[in-house]
C-alpha cells in the first residue's frame, strides 16, 4: 500500500512539468459520468445496437471494459464516493448506502424527502484539488439520487441537485437556502408530469433483442412490454424516477445548468460537471440483467447520451472537453433465473437467521443486550459500552457468528476483520476488498462473502452489493483531446480515475490516494 501511495505522489508531482513540456492544452470542462449499475458486460453485449454516446465514448476513447471497484460492498454510496476521491471506502468514510448521506440536519428545499448532506464523507475529491489550483473553478453535480449527486463532489458547498419525490430537482440546506432562478425555471416546466400515460415500448424490432419478454421472475410478474406510466400527473412526477425517461430529464437539467453557470466557457479555468444517471439501476433491480427491459434501457441511455454530447460539444467545442465515464457497481441475476449471460447455474440462497440466533443466545448468556449488535454491513457493534460492562470481547461473539456462517452452502467466506488484516491481500481478493471497506479497529467486527451469484434468502429483486466480480466489474472510459482511442489491457480501478484526471489537468491532490494515474496513450 505504501509503495502505491509513494508512486502516486511521484507521478502526480511530475504531471505539471510533463504537461508543460508537451504544451498540452488543458480542457475547460471536465465531465464525469457515472451510470448506476452499468455492468462491464453491457457495452460488449449490446455493442451491435449502440449508435450514440456510449458507442462514441467506448470506440473513440481510452477504454477499459472490465475496470473494477476494488472494495467489498458494491453499492451506490461507496461507489460514488470512490469515483472522484481516488480513495477506497475505508478512507472516504462512506461504506454503504445505509451509512451514506441522509440526515435530519440538512432538510431539503421545497420537499419533505429525507434530508441529505456529505456529513459522513472524509477527505478531499477532484473538485477540491481543482479549486486549490484555481479558486475560480465552477462546478455542478446532478443526479436522480441524493447520494449520486452529493458524494462525487465530497464536502464542497457547490451547485448540487437531485430529483425529489414531488417531481422537482432540489438540494438541501447544507448547500443553500433557496433554489437558483435557473433551477426554479426548469422545475416550472413540469416536464416529468408530461410523461403521464406514456408507454415504454422497445426502440428496435423484436429480432434485435436476444432476450425473451416472458421471464416470470421479473418485476413481480409484470414483465411484458408495453409498460405504461400512470395517467395521474402527480404520481407520474414521482414515478418517472424509475423509468428510462429519467435519464433524459437528468441530462437536460445538467445541460441547462451548464449554460446557466457558464461551465467550460472560460479557457482560463477548468470547470467540473458531474452527472449520475440512475435509471439503469432502477430497471436492473426491477427486471434483472437478463431482461429485454435492461437491453432497451441501455439503448435509450446510449441515445440520450449521444444527444447530450452533441449539444455539449457544440456549446463548448470538442477540443475543450474531457469526459470520464464509469459505474458505481454492477449487478448479479437472481438465483432462480438460470442466466443466459452469467454462470449462475449453481446459485442458491443463504439464510443468515441461524447464525444470528446463535449470536443472540450467546449475548443472553454473557449478559449483553442483544441490541448491542446489528446486521448492518456484517457483524456491527452498535453499543461497545454494553460489552465493556459485561467484560465481554465482541470478537468472541463475532467468532460464533463466523463459525455458523461457514457451515452454510452458498457462503464463500466469513471472517473477522482482524483476521483478514493478516491475510496476503495480493492473492486473497476477498480479504483485500474487505480491508478496502473497513478498518480493523472499527465497529464492523466480522463480514461474510457469499459465493458468486448467491443471494440472501429475503432478497426479492435483482441486486448487487457483494465483493464478487459481477458486482465489482464496471467500465472505465476517458474521452477527449490528446487521449488515444483504443481498448486497454491491464487493470483499471475506479479509484485510479481521479488521479488520472488530476494528472491530465496538471494539478496536485491534497492528500495521499489509493489510486494511481492510468496511461491514456497506447
Amino acid at each position: 500500500m505504501m509503495r502505491r501511495l509513494a508512486r502516486t505522489a511521484l507521478l502526480l508531482a511530475g504531471s505539471a512539468a510533463l504537461l508543460h513540456g508537451h504544451e498540452a492544452r488543458k480542457p475547460s470542462l471536465v465531465v464525469f459520468l457515472t451510470v448506476d449499475q452499468l455492468g462491464s458486460d453491457y457495452l460488449a453485449r449490446y455493442g451491435g445496437n449502440l449508435t450514440g454516446g456510449l458507442k462514441r465514448l467506448r470506440d473513440e476513447g481510452a477504454t477499459w471494459l472490465y475496470g473494477v471497484h476494488d472494495h467489498a460492498i458494491t453499492e451506490t454510496a461507496p461507489g460514488h464516493a470512490a469515483t472522484m476521491s481516488g480513495r477506497f471506502p475505508v478512507h472516504t468514510g462512506i461504506a454503504s448506502n445505509s451509512q451514506g448521506v441522509n440526515t435530519r440536519e440538512a432538510p431539503l428545499i421545497d420537499s419533505d424527502d429525507s434530508g441529505a448532506s456529505p456529513f459522513r464523507f472524509r477527505g478531499t475529491v477532484l473538485l477540491d484539488w481543482m479549486l486549490a489550483a484555481n479558486p475560480a473553478t465552477r462546478s455542478l453535480s446532478v443526479s436522480r439520487k441524493d447520494r449520486g449527486a452529493i458524494l462525487p463532489v465530497g464536502t464542497v458547498k457547490t451547485h448540487v441537485y437531485w430529483f425529489a419525490s414531488n417531481g422537482r430537482f432540489t438540494t438541501s440546506r447544507y448547500y443553500r437556502d433557496t433554489l437558483p432562478t435557473w433551477v426554479a425555471r426548469f422545475n416550472a416546466r413540469n416536464i416529468p408530469q408530461r410523461y403521464a400515460g406514456q408507454e415504454w415500448m422497445p426502440l428496435l424490432p423484436a429480432d434485435r433483442y436476444a432476450e425473451p419478454d416472458s421471464v416470470s421472475f421479473e418485476a413481480d410478474g409484470e414483465y411484458t412490454f408495453p409498460h405504461r406510466l400512470t395517467n395521474d400527473t402527480a404520481r407520474a412526477g414521482r414515478d418517472i424516477r424509475d423509468w428510462p425517461w429519467m435519464d433524459s430529464l437528468t441530462l437536460a437539467f445538467a445541460l441547462e445548468g451548464t449554460r446557466a453557470l457558464q461551465l467550460g466557457a472560460d479557457a482560463n479555468r477548468t470547470d467540473l460537471l458531474a452527472i449520475s444517471l440512475s435509471t439503469t439501476d432502477a430497471v436492473g433491480h426491477r427486471y434483472g440483467p437478463d431482461s429485454k427491459e435492461i437491453h432497451d434501457q441501455i439503448l435509450r441511455l446510449d441515445r440520450y447520451l449521444g444527444q447530450f454530447l452533441d449539444s455539449l460539444l457544440a456549446l463548448r467545442g470538442r477540443d475543450r472537453v474531457l469526459i470520464a465515464l464509469t459505474a458505481d457497481h454492477g449487478v448479479q441475476p437472481i438465483p432462480e433465473l438460470r442466466s443466459a449471460w452469467y454462470p449462475n447455474h449453481d446459485a442458491q440462497r443463504v439464510d443468515p437467521a441461524p447464525a444470528w440466533r446463535v449470536v443472540r443466545a450467546a449475548l443472553r448468556r454473557a449478559g449483553v443486550d442483544s441490541n448491542a449488535v446489528d446486521s448492518d454491513d456484517g457483524f456491527r457493534v452498535v453499543d461497545a459500552e454494553a460489552f465493556r460492562r459485561a467484560n465481554v470481547d465482541p470478537d468472541a461473539i463475532a467468532r460464533l457468528w463466523v463459525a455458523e456462517l461457514r457451515t452454510m452452502n452458498g457462503v464463500a467466506a466469513a471472517d473477522l476483520i482482524t483476521d483478514l488484516a493478516r491475510a496476503d491481500t495480493t492473492t486473497n481478493v476477498l480479504a483485500r476488498r474487505w480491508l478496502h471497506q473497513f478498518a480493523p479497529d472499527g465497529p464492523i467486527r466480522a463480514v461474510v462473502s457469499l459465493e458468486p451469484f448467491a443471494y440472501w434468502k429475503t432478497t426479492t429483486y435483482a441486486t448487487h452489493g457483494s465483493p464478487n466480480e459481477a458486482d465489482a466489474r464496471v467500465p472505465v472510459l476517458f474521452w477527449g483531446s490528446g487521449i488515444a482511442a483504443g481498448r486497454r489491457a491491464g487493470e483499471a480501478r475506479v479509484v485510479d480515475m481521479a488521479p488520472t484526471i488530476a494528472q491530465r489537468l496538471g494539478i496536485r491532490p491534497l492528500e495521499r490516494l489509493d489510486g494511481v494515474p492510468l496511461t491514456l496513450h497506447p
